[in-house]
């Protein structure tokens, strides 16, 4: 692959996975419509994040929740930048990773495949081997 071929495909994985976080964090905001929402609101986004987790307390629930969302918008936000992309790419790569398994999990394999969590999840691994100190 020509080098600036390989600098497309970085930035549109770059942008990519950012989108997906960010949209995904708009959605539990309420700032996607109603009818094209998964969640819609903080609480139903807090009550799947207790499904999910079912090991932890629910007096923790809202933390985990707000761990999650807090990571999917550093991830957005720092994958744009290109700053240390491999590392922080690889990161994202688990996170989706872990929200991918415990879909599969506690609700069902077919959830995380119809929301392609696990392609999320290669491609950004796959950022992240791709660039710079990725190796």
């Amino acid at each position: 692959m020509k080098v600036t071929e390989q600098k497309i495909v970085e930035w549109f994985l770059r942008i990519a996975i950012s989108i997906g976080f960010l949209s995904a964090v708009a959605d539990r905001f309420g700032l996607w419509k109603a009818e094209i929402s998964a969640w819609g609101n903080w609480d139903s986004f807090i009550s799947y994040t207790h499904l999910l987790s079912p090991w932890a307390p629910s007096s923790i629930i809202g933390i985990v929740g707000g761990l999650a969302t807090f990571l999917e918008v550093f991830f957005a936000v720092i994958l744009l930048t290109n700053y240390k992309t491999s590392f922080f790419a690889k990161g994202a790569g688990f996170l989706l990773l872990t929200f991918g398994l415990s879909m599969a999990l506690f609700v069902n394999v077919k959830a995380p495949l119809d929301y392609s969590v696990f392609m999320g999840s290669a491609s950004a691994f796959a950022l992240g081997y791709m660039t710079k100190g990725g190796k």
